[in-house]
């Protein structure tokens, strides 16, 4: 398979036409390869627009999904990040090559362990791989300039967005099966958010999403 041209067509045919249009953002779907994340077995299909499954019954993103999410997050240099769901590693990997550093928090050991070995195979060093129940957000390195989370919530829980700096913005897919909302959530000052729905679509869970106590409104 040629990689190359296959990762060209991905985003020329895939991602431009669904209205990614930050150049930047495409250069870096060109630049981290999505096919050093995918499994063995599932790697002829690292550009289809599909998702890819990982184990644990999650998935990695369509690679228009993921582009979306890129140009909502407008992450940049010096930005600190935190990622809810690492999956394979890859989308860590694309937050991380524009920021100063990643933490990404799972709750699955066997991801755990995949996306360490995939982010260390391609010599992505500014990732740090937490073992943990990510829904509450990560306190201890707070507050943010970018959260994401990979997966689906119920609603966003009022823990996360108590981690966002002013300015900070937080992306998740809010709701449930057949519809969710690709939700960017900005600070636009303490205590003060603004809400946008960009697009809709449907992912998996992530894991202990439906705890209530977990959240409030």
């Amino acid at each position: 398979m040629n990689f190359e041209k296959a990762r060209f067509n991905m985003v020329e045919q895939q991602i431009r036409p669904w209205e990614v249009l930050d150049q930047d953002v495409l250069d870096l779907l060109m630049t981290v390869k999505r096919e050093e994340f995918v499994p063995k077995a599932h790697r002829e299909l690292a550009f289809a627009d599909v998702e890819i499954p990982i184990g644990c019954g999650q998935v990695m993103l369509k690679p228009v999904i993921e582009g979306k999410v890129l140009q909502a997050v407008r992450v940049a240099k010096g930005d600190s990040v935190l990622e809810i769901g690492t999956g394979s590693g890859y989308f860590a990997a694309l937050l991380a090559a524009r920021c100063d550093w990643v933490r990404t928090i799972e709750i699955e050991p066997e991801l755990v362990r995949l996306a360490g070995a995939n982010l260390e195979r391609n010599g992505v060093d500014n990732v740090v791989v937490i073992q943990g129940d990510g829904v509450a957000g990560w306190p201890e390195r707070a507050p943010y300039d970018v959260i994401v989370v990979s997966g689906g919530l119920p609603f966003v829980p009022q823990a996360l967005l108590e981690q966002l700096k002013v300015g900070g913005r937080l992306f998740a897919f809010v709701g449930e099966a057949p519809v969710m909302k690709a939700r960017l959530v900005t600070c636009e000052a303490e205590g003060r958010f603004r809400t946008e729905d960009i697009f809709e679509t449907v992912v998996p869970m992530i894991s202990n999403a439906a705890r209530g106590e977990t959240f409030s409104f």
